[in-house]
């Protein structure tokens, strides 16, 4: 399996901020953001995220509330390793004061700062601040300290997809369509807000202690209401053909071409593009993805194949049909 990670730089043409942006390395938002207070507020106050209401009833708790504390480290009681990524590792933590458990995301700067990286970071926190669905990972809220950067995530207790995928070698029909429904919808909530995810893959897809699917790692995602942009970025066995034959734009058809693979990749236990780097491109170009095995139902076949000339969206039939 080719799973080689590639970044881009992107073009500042169509970047259009979701939240008020600071020029600062890492300061994300303007002071007086009331999303990033209500974050805030989440473990400072020992409040769930379920708990708010509405937007209103949180702009009068917030004026009637006292001026939240700094978070920092100490506040939160680091537990085992969870996972490790390119600038840093998340742990599993709890919130000294109310209990939360949580996942904690330690960034290093050092490392950000040395990969010219601080526009994904910054874009990550921006986009996935803004985001509410039970198919995305949770975001709570962020501080950081001369070091480092803590993002405050929602601990998935089942852990990444790719190591449950890994272990069992492949998933039947059923759970596969099961969990390419889950995904397909908050593809069309990301969507619906102009989001571009640009990374889905197992490694970033995590289980919910019910078994859910929940979408994270927004480091690639990228706010454009036009649905055109140009960045050459993500992880190469899940590239779609117009991004890797550098066109001059792409649309969000990219995310329903990684779709497909990862449903390819469900029923077979590989991606469809197995090769060696070059192979690899070569094929994605071509659209060349390996055939199915003979047992996988033409349903699932006819959904795999559609990718190769994608949809205005993507489609449901194979995945309703078990659901």
């Amino acid at each position: 399996m080719v799973n080689t990670t590639i970044a881009g730089k992107e073009t500042p043409a169509t970047k259009t901020p979701v939240c008020g942006a600071s020029e600062s390395q890492f300061q994300i938002c303007n002071p007086g953001c009331l999303t990033c207070k209500r974050l805030s507020s989440v473990f400072v106050f020992g409040a769930a995220s379920s708990q708010v209401a509405s937007s209103s009833h949180v702009a009068n708790s917030i004026d009637q509330s006292p001026p939240p504390r700094k978070l920092h480290r100490d506040m939160f009681e680091i537990g085992k390793r969870l996972g490790e990524g390119k600038f840093g590792r998340v742990y599993l933590a709890k919130h000294r004061e109310s209990g939360y458990i949580c996942a904690l995301k330690v960034l290093t700067k050092s490392e950000i700062e040395f990969e010219g990286a601080e526009t994904h970071v910054r874009r990550e926190i921006e986009i996935h601040t803004h985001l509410r669905h039970p198919g995305i990972l949770g975001f709570y809220g962020w501080f950081h300290d001369s070091r480092h950067i803590y993002l405050i995530l929602e601990y998935a207790a089942g852990g990444e997809l790719y190591k449950v995928l890994k272990r069992v070698g492949y998933f039947s029909e059923r759970r596969a369509a099961k969990y390419i429904t889950q995904i397909t919808m908050s593809l069309l909530y990301l969507h619906g807000k102009n989001i571009m995810h640009r990374d889905m893959k197992p490694e970033n897809i995590l289980i919910g202690l019910r078994g859910e699917l929940k979408l994270a790692d927004f480091g690639y995602s990228v706010h454009a209401p036009g649905n055109r942009r140009t960045t050459f970025c993500g992880t190469l066995d899940y590239l779609p053909p117009e991004m890797v034959r550098h066109e001059e734009s792409y649309t969000m058809a990219v995310d329903q071409w990684t779709l497909g693979v990862l449903a390819y990749e469900f029923l077979v236990g590989k991606p469809p593009f197995d090769d060696d780097v070059d192979m690899t491109y070569t094929r994605i170009i071509e659209r060349d993805m390996k055939p199915l095995p003979y047992y996988i139902s033409a349903e699932a076949h006819d959904f795999v194949e559609s990718v190769r000339i994608p949809p205005s969206r993507p489609y449901l039939h194979f995945a309703q049909s078990y659901t």
